[in-house]
């Protein structure tokens, strides 16, 4: 038997974590003029059937503020599909049609990543709160765009998988 200071600690298994539904809530702040919005909505990881990944669907209502646009109130959804790593702990996420997104982890060195939008660059970072709630906040920035994005989900009772 491994000394206490030599045992590993269970792996986390971020897809088993993940699956059921959550709801969402975002909090969008457009640095550039001062305006912000809210995005509220369910989010739902369904097994994706394709070796052991899972498809993401955000569905909602977004209000936006945005100055010199007038005000926007409206549905709003994205997909993304997120696939396995070489660990149980990260995933890799995908848009719909295949372009690598970022990488997802809640761990000391996986929890931050960044994809480049030509010409912003995107930073997330995840926390996870708890059991059954997590977050994770984009700050873009570039000559385009200067917004910070702070999303908060809460696990639906009943909805694990």
């Amino acid at each position: 038997m491994n000394p206490p200071s030599l045992r590993q600690a269970p792996c986390f298994d971020l897809r088993a974590y993940l699956l059921g539904s959550w709801t969402v809530e975002r909090s969008l702040l457009d640095r550039s003029n001062g305006t912000r919005g809210t995005f509220t909505g369910v989010v739902s990881f369904k097994g994706s059937g394709d070796g052991g990944g899972l498809r993401f669907r955000e569905e909602g209502t977004a209000v936006w503020a945005s100055a010199g646009h007038g005000p926007f109130s409206g549905k709003a959804s994205r997909e993304y599909l997120l696939r396995r790593t070489g660990t149980p702990d990260t995933m890799d996420m995908f848009f719909p049609d295949g372009r690598p997104f970022h990488r997802m982890g809640f761990g000391p060195q996986t929890s931050r990543d960044q994809h480049w939008c030509d010409p912003d660059r995107y930073r997330v970072s995840y926390s996870k709160g708890g059991p059954d709630d997590f977050s994770y906040q984009w700050d873009v920035t570039g000559p385009a765009k200067d917004q910070r994005l702070v999303s908060v989900l809460r696990r639906i009772p009943g909805s694990a998988s």
